[in-house]
């Protein structure tokens, strides 16, 4: 194979892809990320911690594995208030991926994994993993670099964000920093943290019951969290351990057996 890259292969290197490879799809977002973000962090993320962690598993001899475009409109509807977000209703987007899953399968790959770069994207990319698997009998897998607080991930944010740092926050802000500093206007960082919602027991992010929100019910500002205290280090370990964690997430796709 002469690349890493699907659409760097002829369709004859693509007929002779090992039936254990893995295509790797990062999902971004072109979304509103509140005054200091661009609105293509969530593209950013994915789309960086994807390439890095195919690189990985290349050199690494642990699988075999392609990237593929990424997707960098997404289902954002939460946003759909801000300028500049650009968003794809849920049956678009569900279409899409099912359509992608479909021009697969006509190929030797069988596994298809999902590095997901924004929340708003997980339920519906569950949805399409089972979809895919019942259609076409591929293998589908579905990961975030950083699992959502909001979706039972850990709190390794900034404390002061009371676990509410899921959009423009700590964790974000500090990955911009690490990968694209010259975008990040930490000058209008400021601190958006729903204090009052932690004294709800059962309702809430993490917690047993979930809730509907739009982003701008938050404040008009439109971000969650604490950006004020993010930092280029603290974004260079966090990119490090996704790169780490997508790397052994391919490792395993790639011999992943349900029955064994």
């Amino acid at each position: 194979m002469s690349s890493s890259n699907l659409i760097d292969l002829t369709f004859r290197e693509v007929e002779a892809l090992p039936p254990d490879t893995v295509a790797v799809l990062p999902l971004g977002a072109v979304e509103q990320h509140g005054p200091h973000l661009p609105i293509s962090t969530d593209y950013v993320v994915a789309t960086s911690v994807a390439e890095a962690a195919v690189a990985g598993a290349a050199e690494a001899g642990v699988a075999n594995a392609v990237l593929m475009p990424a997707l960098a409109y997404t289902k954002s509807d939460e946003h759909h208030w801000a300028p500049g977000t650009v968003w794809l209703s849920w049956d678009t987007l569900m279409r899409t991926l099912v359509d992608i899953g479909r021009s697969l399968a006509a190929t030797p790959i069988q596994r298809v994994l999902f590095i997901n770069g924004h929340g708003g994207n997980s339920a519906l990319g569950q949805v399409a993993c089972r979809q895919l698997r019942r259609e076409f009998g591929l293998k589908t897998f579905f990961a975030h670099p950083m699992v959502p607080v909001d979706q039972g991930g850990a709190d390794v944010g900034d404390p002061n964000e009371l676990g509410f740092g899921i959009h423009g926050g700590f964790k974000e802000t500090s990955l911009m920093l690490h990968l694209r500093p010259d975008l990040v206007r930490m000058d209008l960082a400021e601190r958006a943290v729903p204090e009052g919602l932690a004294e709800y027991s059962m309702i809430g992010f993490g917690k047993p019951a979930s809730f509907g929100w739009l982003s701008d019910d938050f404040g008009p500002a439109g971000h969650i969290g604490d950006p004020t205290g993010a930092n280029a280090d603290a974004g260079k370990a966090l990119f490090e351990g996704a790169v780490q964690a997508m790397a052994r997430v391919i490792d395993e796709a790639a011999r992943f057996d349900i029955r064994s």
